[in-house]
């Protein structure tokens, strides 16, 4: 079901984000993340040789994180190749300061403190939230597929699943978990 009709309105700005997740040959999973900021006109910018242009971007950013199964972080890289100012791209190495964490409860809390204000960029600090998410859909969706241990919902051989009262749907008194989850279900 699409949004009810706007009213008339115009464009200003687009921003797209796309997150994808890969199993890499050694067993652990690389997360990446890229923000593309556009404008549909013209405006000046001082460190970009006075203006950019309609549709170049304002940033163009990536992030790339190595985790293993229990999501660690083994590995944090970040990139910045469009900016308003030439000295946002310094920030990147501060990335790797997310090493060592793992993504799950608490991730998207610990990363706005440790990247809070001067200690990181607004906008790669964003794209680790749906980064995050995109974790989550790569790992499990890719035990599922057979290419690492998981679910197994017909033998109902599983651990504490990671995602229980994480959203609606995934409350302990669900009928999504009742069905699927039913060692975890409680009356609510």
């Amino acid at each position: 079901m699409p949004l009810s009709t706007a009213v008339k309105r115009k464009e200003m700005h687009t921003r797209v984000v796309t997150c994808k997740g890969y199993l890499r040959e050694d067993d652990l999973w690389d997360i990446e993340g890229n923000m593309v900021d556009t404008k549909p006109y013209r405006f000046g910018n001082i460190d970009r040789g006075g203006h950019i242009e309609a549709e170049e971007p304002l940033h163009g950013m990536w992030v790339r994180l190595t985790i293993d199964d229990q999501m660690k972080v083994h590995a944090a890289e970040a990139v910045i190749d469009y900016s308003p100012y030439s000295h946002c791209p310094k920030i990147t190495p501060d990335y790797s300061k997310l090493v060592g964490l793992s993504l799950g409860l608490g991730w998207n809390k610990t990363v706005r403190t440790l990247m809070r204000g001067t200690a990181g960029c607004t906008h790669l600090t964003e794209l680790l939230g749906p980064m995050a998410t995109t974790a989550f859909q790569t790992v499990f969706s890719g035990r599922s597929e057979g290419t690492k241990q998981g679910f197994d919902l017909e033998e109902r051989s599983y651990e504490r699943p990671v995602m229980l009262n994480t959203c609606h749907s995934f409350a302990t008194s669900s009928p999504v978990i009742q069905r699927d989850f039913p060692d975890y279900y409680e009356e609510g």
